[in-house]
């Protein structure tokens, strides 16, 4: 065996591991501290609103129904998801402390990735909801229930954290030994594998996997429920039976549009033209944080379900105040 041999052998076996990568984020964007102030405002908001909801649920026996586990579990993955992402990002542009530490980022991928595997598939469990509740309105409560629903949180949680523990292990197999900066907002999967000087091949069939299970896959299902629905409600006679039905899905669709179009957007663009950097990454970050921020104020907040206990609860410790 060669020299040449020899030195290709020894470094096929050894990964190359980088003490940290560098964060760019934006580039030549004036006042852009602004942006994320404003991103800073946005977490406030979702803390407060999704915590809110998640108090609601739990204090509330009357919401303890199938419907609201799946609620409680969009909120809860918002706010997680949220927390994973926007402080970390805050704390990286604001205080100009872009390098990460090489474990730490493979830890930041993770979380961002899971927690939003678990809102789209959350939003798929919701379209299911919808699709039993007005295709088979008479078998809903035999149909969906506790354990039914449980079971199926279950899987999607066991499902996205074994996706994302893979997308995380084959990156810790890639070697870098040229750029470590990484051209985004966060530690991103597409960024870092191309970095790499070693075969990523796997790591590009991985981002496929994530991008189908996380996005084609549910917005398919999302499509197949709708077209079911629309034709069951085609055979109610009633217009104004069929409008009632329809607006249980309306606050549905809205956060479907809101968490999907944007994704969808930024990758349709970036396949068919150019699409600036920073257009990317104030795309791509908006997309990861206001649906949080607006999924409980539009689908929960504003229900008589979910607003007459907060009524009633602000009565009562009013009530409580005033005997103290």
């Amino acid at each position: 065996m060669g020299t040449a041999d020899r030195t290709s052998s020894t470094f096929n076996a050894t990964f190359v591991r980088p003490a940290q990568f560098y964060i760019s984020g934006f580039s030549n964007i004036p006042h852009i501290k602004y942006y994320y102030v404003f991103l800073c405002f946005v977490y406030i908001m979702t803390v407060l609103g999704n915590g809110l909801l998640l108090s609601v649920i739990y204090l509330v026996k009357t919401l303890h129904t199938p419907k609201y586990m799946v609620v409680f579990s969009l909120a809860l993955t918002d706010l997680c998801g949220s927390t994973a992402l926007i402080p970390k990002v805050l704390d990286t542009f604001l205080f100009d402390r872009r390098y990460i530490v090489y474990e730490a980022c493979l830890s930041y991928m993770f979380f961002v990735y899971f927690f939003g595997g678990m809102q789209s598939l959350t939003l798929v469990i919701m379209a299911y909801d919808r699709f039993v509740a007005i295709c088979f309105p008479l078998r809903y409560h035999r149909i969906v229930t506790k354990p039914a629903i449980a079971a199926l949180l279950l899987f999607v949680w066991v499902l996205v954290l074994i996706v994302a523990a893979c997308t995380i292990g084959l990156i810790d197999r890639l070697s870098f030994c040229g750029s470590l900066v990484i051209q985004s907002f966060f530690c991103d999967h597409g960024p870092i594998y191309r970095l790499a000087c070693n075969d990523a091949s796997l790591n590009y069939i991985m981002g496929i996997i994530v991008v189908v299970i996380a996005t084609v896959i549910p917005l398919v299902l999302i499509a197949l429920t709708y077209v079911c629905i629309a034709m069951s409600l085609s055979r109610i006679a009633s217009g104004v039976e069929r409008l009632k039905a329809l607006k249980t899905c309306t606050s549905h669709l809205i956060l479907v549009a809101i968490f999907f179009l944007p994704f969808l957007g930024t990758n349709i663009a970036a396949l068919t033209s150019y699409i600036h950097p920073n257009a990317r990454i104030i795309n791509s970050t908006l997309s990861h944080t206001i649906p949080a921020l607006l999924n409980p104020i539009i689908y929960s907040l504003k229900t008589e379900e979910v607003l007459n206990p907060i009524r009633k609860l602000f009565k009562n410790n009013s009530c409580i105040n005033l005997a103290i």
